[in-house]
């Protein structure tokens, strides 16, 4: 699967953007989806994680503390696209945002791990202005 994230632009603190990321190949069913961001100095980070339901587990969602509340990561199967809709945004908040997947069941204790996701699309820049 390749995936093509979109979505990125300038906003002002308090505002909101909603980030896609598109799949070809393969339905993102079969994966854990998710996010990850990078700001300029710092080390990547883990923002959001979506996997499906199957006969092993019930579906979810998960996220960083530090956007819990403010960011939802959705999907559309349909479209085989994974969103992040961002609302409240502060300037800690800009980076590039990635969105990845891996194939299998999701695994908590992993699932924030960038190194777990085999497959990462090209970045897109979220800026926050104060």
């Amino acid at each position: 699967v390749q995936l093509q994230a979109s979505g990125g632009g300038l906003v002002q603190a308090g505002g909101s953007l909603r980030l896609s990321c598109a799949a070809s190949g393969r339905s993102l069913k079969e994966y854990v989806v998710g996010w990850f961001r990078q700001a300029r100095g710092k080390e990547r980070e883990f923002v959001a994680a979506s996997w499906a339901a199957s006969q092993w587990s019930a579906g979810g969602t998960n996220y960083a503390d530090s956007v819990k509340g403010r960011f939802a990561i959705s999907r559309d199967n349909f479209l085989n696209t994974v969103n992040l809709e961002m609302n409240s945004l502060k300037p800690e908040d800009t980076a590039i945002y990635y969105c990845v997947a891996k194939a299998g069941s999701p695994i908590m204790s992993t699932m924030m791990i960038g190194e777990k996701y085999g497959i990462w699309g090209q970045g897109t820049l979220v800026t926050v202005s104060s």
